[in-house]
């Protein structure tokens, strides 16, 4: 009998070592930034931070390796330990555009994202004094005096210059484009008056406060810190989209660790108080977990082709 309890007692505490040894995650997990600190892909990792150490009892330690417009982490994510304790931000339309126009040391499908967690949506801006008080006024002008009206956003072939293509061929409206280095650069160059409008975001519009007036959103809904401003969808001009951002493992990593990765996110994006942190900063929460990643990248790898064929960026 006292041999018997002894083998039980040991089998048990197999179990329990087996058990614990299982569990993930059991140690902090590094999180890299593929850009500077500061911006919006940081800002969304911070507020993760808190909501990560609740649910798992571990640091998300966050780290920054910035260059090439996020291509050079893209490049080497898959060099990184695939055991669960590294992962990525990623951005679209960054890795689908990015090999789709050169050769920035990486391909699309080489990246493997396990969540799509929110996105800053594209939104028509003005100044607060502009004379632009809706849409149609956009659209009239600008087909009164087609390519008089200027119109600032982030770089080429970037979300914003892709909002711009899709709002020319749904509306017939002919703008000039004028590309900034960046959001940051964009804002002065519209309150300065260097451009009349500004293809941005809601976070752009949530951080200018009475500054500028946004006109339409793309969304599917009204942004609920904005609930006056319509979406395109409402005006008739079916356009949403913007700024996506997600995570992505090395492609070593198990497929029970992807998907416990991205339940874990899905929880942290469950969260009421997370998600009104996000929407108080302008951000649009967004859920695609790991199951359902293939049919929304191959969806945005299609707007993304036809828009860039557009824009003459791709033959």
């Amino acid at each position: 009998m006292l041999k018997r309890l002894t083998l039980l007692a040991a089998a048990a505490a197999f179990a329990m070592t087996a058990g614990a040894a299982q569990a993930f995650p059991d140690k902090p997990v590094n999180y890299i930034i593929p850009f500077n600190a500061g911006g919006e892909s940081d800002i969304s990792a911070r507020l993760q931070q808190p909501y990560f150490k609740k649910i798992t009892g571990e640091d998300l330690i966050i780290q920054y390796q910035a260059g090439a417009g996020g291509a050079q982490a893209w490049s080497v994510l898959n060099d990184q330990p695939g055991d669960g304790y590294t992962i990525m931000g990623t951005n679209l339309p960054h890795i689908i555009l990015q090999p789709l126009l050169q050769n920035p040391g990486y391909k699309t499908e080489d990246l493997t994202n396990i969540y799509m967690f929110h996105f800053t949506p594209d939104a028509l801006l003005v100044r607060a004094d502009s004379e632009f008080k809706t849409v149609q006024d956009v659209i009239d002008a600008s087909k009164e005096n087609p390519g008089a009206l200027t119109v600032g956003g982030v770089a080429t072939n970037t979300a914003n210059h892709i909002a711009h293509q899709r709002f020319a061929d749904l509306t017939g409206a002919e703008m000039t484009y004028i590309p900034y280095t960046g959001t940051g650069a964009t804002i002065p160059g519209l309150l300065g008056g260097e451009v009349e409008l500004l293809w941005g975001y809601t976070t752009v519009a949530a951080g200018q406060g009475d500054k500028v007036r946004m006109l339409a959103v793309a969304q599917d809904e009204r942004h609920p810190l904005f609930p006056d401003v319509p979406t395109f969808k409402e005006l008739g001009i079916d356009m949403v989209g913007g700024a996506y951002r997600g995570i992505a493992v090395p492609k070593s990593t198990p497929e029970e660790v992807r998907q416990q990765l991205s339940d874990i996110i899905g929880k942290i994006n469950a969260d009421p108080e997370f998600i009104k942190e996000m929407e108080d900063a302008g951000f649009a929460m967004l859920n695609v977990p790991y199951s359902e990643m293939d049919a929304f990248m191959a969806e945005r790898q299609k707007v993304y082709e036809d828009t860039a064929r557009k824009l003459g960026s791709l033959q």
